[in-house]
């Protein structure tokens, strides 16, 4: 395939169109043996390259070139797929592609390389001079820009049934497009009354739009051909110059680079925005359906014009139907009064200092419900540094607002439960030695005056076994409310255990702290409401303990335990102060 592929563009380029020193305008045989190489296993290389050598030779010595000038076009011609080879390799390993700007651009660089390195390589073995290796770089450089694209992604298309996945109206309009390029071509070389060599430019370039890569480098192959053809034959604008054939050659091949340099770029940067688009869209879609399913809806205020976009998913978030014009105003009248100020205030600080914020308030919906929703958002700067937008977020925060409410009333709910006594309603032990810790706290570091009393019931024993634990227990209760109802609001009592309860006094001086005692001491002994609901009346023991710069609360409870001692040895129902 490869040597008699070879040959016959080769005996058909130097037969047909022929430049000074017997040189085509376009060597079509380098693209065609390039493509190959890109194409086939590497391990079908060495004998691929003696077949082209071979047919290289015989189709130079056909058209009566001698032996030794045919031997060293032969040996350039391999330097350049060598060389072309290997710097196309080099920035891609896998395989080739045409659809990419950048590696379309490699491929060129490569390309241009490679023939400069063969036309010194035949310049130098022919000893011919520069306007031959002008000749011999550009026809070399053209036959691989030209012929390798389109060989290399006809042949892919075809390997990855990419051809038979098309539809029938897309290969229709393929053929058609590409026919039309050569009607264009050979109308526009086919004479030389009008200079109309731009018409077939705006051809390959409508294919390159509606076909990609693969219409671009089509187009440009049947452009290449027709034109050299044409013009090698005499024919056509570039042929009626009447400049000499070197000018007409280079004239021709100047075009025809301009041409290539143009399609194939715009069509690797039509396929990348093509897939930009279609990301784009896809991104877009993936984002609607993000903010649906949860419940976010971005905005955008344009400072200079001072207007508003809301996605549909703020709409919604406000009760309304995506695209019913809003303005920044109404946006801002949804929040209610209490809130308004707020959003206002967020919004000009954040505009005055460039910094994200972050807003949480309530709105009315059109419908009238009312709604939690929290925004978050951010600055847009011009090129000077000044705020031109806002983008931001919003979010129907109402059931997260309503489902912390309820797991904080259910905290606190537990919290009294688990710091609650159930008996008397009254603090447990466990929250009444916090609390005591946190006074005593405060009174190392303040030196804040602090005073405990601890009193329990007297003869509660025998208060059950004479009327019941029924009636102990409510004893309990009316001693700890009396206790309560004795102090101020600053002061705590708490059930110690059983029928014993402790007093935390806090900013009391001695005499003021033993005074509240005595007055708890009284209320229980006065409760006549008690006595007349039938229970039995009862007395309280205190002992009182004023801080001394204990280090715990152990050891100022120890000192009031001891008094309640000696109050109790001492007769009970009175109050005694600790040592």
């Amino acid at each position: 395939m490869t040597a008699t592929g070879y040959f016959l563009l080769a005996s058909l380029s130097l037969y047909a169109t022929k430049g000074a020193d017997n040189i085509a305008a376009v060597w079509p045989p380098s693209g065609y043996f390039l493509a190959l190489l890109l194409l086939m296993p590497s391990r079908q290389r060495i004998v691929a390259f003696v077949a082209m050598a071979g047919a290289s030779v015989g189709a130079n010595m056909i058209e009566g070139v001698p032996a030794a000038a045919a031997a060293a076009y032969t040996v350039a011609n391999t330097a350049e797929a060598i060389i072309a080879l290997w710097l196309v390799r080099r920035h891609n390993a896998g395989e080739m592609s045409f659809m990419a700007p950048r590696a379309v651009g490699r491929f060129c660089i490569a390309a241009l390389i490679a023939s400069a390195a063969s036309a010194v390589i035949a310049t130098l073995l022919t000893r011919n001079g520069f306007d031959f290796l002008l000749s011999w770089m550009t026809t070399v450089g053209l036959g691989m820009l030209i012929v390798t694209p389109p060989i290399v992604m006809l042949a892919r298309m075809v390997g990855s049934n990419a051809l038979n996945n098309a539809s029938t109206a897309m290969k229709l309009e393929g053929i058609a497009l590409l026919t039309i390029a050569a009607f264009i071509t050979g109308a526009s070389f086919a004479q030389s009354d009008f200079p109309v060599t731009f018409l077939p430019c705006v051809a390959v370039i409508v294919a390159a739009y509606r076909l990609g890569p693969f219409g671009a480098a089509a187009g440009m192959l049947i452009v290449a051909i027709i034109a050299s053809l044409l013009t090698g034959q005499g024919y056509g604008p570039i042929a009626a110059m009447d400049q000499g054939q070197k000018v007409e050659v280079l004239f021709l091949q100047f075009y025809l680079v301009t041409m290539l340099f143009i399609a194939l770029p715009l069509a690797a940067l039509l396929v990348v925005q093509r897939r930009l688009a279609k990301r784009l869209e896809q991104s877009n879609r993936w984002l609607l359906q993000a903010e649906a399913a949860a419940l976010v809806g971005h905005w955008r205020v344009d400072l200079v014009g001072w207007t508003i976009t809301w996605s549909d998913q703020t709409y919604r978030v406000h009760g309304l139907q995506p695209g019913m014009p809003v303005d920044v105003d109404y946006s801002v009248e949804q929040y209610l009064p209490d809130d308004r100020v707020a959003v206002r205030k967020a919004l000009e600080e954040a505009v005055r200092s460039g910094e994200p914020f972050v807003f949480q308030g309530r709105i009315r919906r059109a419908d009238g419900e009312i709604r939690y929703v929290k925004s978050h958002g951010s600055i847009e700067k011009g090129r000077r540094g000044k705020a031109v937008g806002i983008f931001g977020t919003v979010q129907d925060v109402t059931d997260t607002v309503e489902n912390a409410r309820i797991l904080e009333s259910a905290r606190s709910a537990a919290e009294r439960i688990a710091n609650t006594d159930m008996l008397t309603g009254l603090p447990n032990r466990r929250h009444t030695l916090a609390f005591l810790d946190q006074a005593l706290r405060r009174a190392v570091q303040d030196g804040a005056p602090l005073a405990v009393a601890i009193f329990d019931i007297d003869h509660f024993k025998a208060i059950n076994d004479q009327h019941g634990h029924a009636a102990g227990d409510e004893v309990i209760r009316r001693v700890g409310q009396r206790a309560k109802a004795s102090l101020r609001d600053d002061d705590m009592v708490g059930r110690y255990g059983g029928e014993e309860f402790v007093c935390i006094l806090q900013g009391r001086s001695a005499l003021s702290a033993e005074l509240v005692a005595e007055r708890v001491r009284k209320a229980v002994h006065a409760d006549a409401e008690g006595v007349a609901a039938g229970l039995p009346a009862v007395t309280v023991s205190i002992g009182l303990a004023i801080f001394a710069g204990e280090a715990s609360i152990e050891d100022l409870l120890q000192r009031a335990d001891k008094a309640l001692y000696t109050a109790k040895r001492e007769g009970r129902n009175r109050l005694r102060m600790a040592a």
